[in-house]
């Protein structure tokens, strides 16, 4: 069995940079599952299904095979043992994943995937119910936030750095619509578990942030040396 690392979090706290880094120092997988819900949209993109045919995907996703592994420091999707990583970032991809990521029955599909990787392989994983309800049984789980205003700052300056005019009140009036979302969604709401440790990296720097957790990490499997 594999070492599970949980980190969940609102929108933009910085949950999938960090991510990638602690799997990178610690040497276990990323599982970017958002490259998932791209890969199983490409599937159905392929076979012909429509965005708006939920019954359809419900049972065609069934048959969508996707795994990640890394070469050469790289993150591979599989879809059917095929690497799609060149056709998950077309505009069809982007408007399929949107709607079939809705879809139960895709939802439940990945579930059993993702967690057939944590069993194979020590795996980061980050999103909004990764401790919750994907692994419940993660060693370290961790809650990860700062203030809205902060992440509206920092999507603010992303989008600067990419040439794009924004206005920063509108940015932290849709971060806080979507925390509210995240929050009273029925299903899988976004919530801290009872066992994570909760991270504010509102004034903590990006490494700073890596090794807090790292250092969380290393005190788990230091503890679970001892018990064993």
């Amino acid at each position: 069995m594999g070492f599970k690392i949980a980190i969940d979090g609102p929108a933009g706290a910085g949950k999938s940079t960090i991510a990638r880094r602690v799997a990178q120092r610690t040497g276990a997988i990323y599982v970017d599952t958002g490259a998932m819900y791209r890969a199983m949209a490409l599937f159905l993109t392929r076979n012909g299904i429509s965005a708006d045919d939920a019954a359809s995907i419900a049972v065609k996703c069934k048959k969508a095979d996707i795994s990640i592994r890394y070469e050469d420091g790289e993150q591979i999707v599989l879809l059917n043992g095929e690497n799609v990583n060149a056709f998950l970032r077309t505009e069809e991809v982007s408007q399929m994943a949107s709607k079939s990521s809705a879809v139960p029955e895709v939802r439940a599909h990945l579930l059993d995937l993702q967690k057939n990787l944590a069993e194979a392989y020590d795996v980061v994983m980050d999103g909004r119910d990764i401790g919750t309800v994907i692994l419940p049984d993660a060693q370290v789980k961790i809650f990860l936030t700062a203030s809205a205003e902060k992440r509206a700052r920092r999507r603010c300056d992303e989008l600067i750095q990419k040439g794009e005019n924004v206005d920063y009140e509108e940015v932290l009036s849709e971060i806080r619509e979507r925390d509210a979302r995240d929050s009273g969604r029925e299903t899988a709401p976004l919530t801290q578990a009872p066992d994570a440790v909760l991270v504010d990296s509102s004034d903590l720097s990006i490494e700073e942030v890596e090794s807090a957790i790292c250092d969380i990490v290393a005190k788990r499997k230091q503890s679970e040396k001892k018990e064993a």
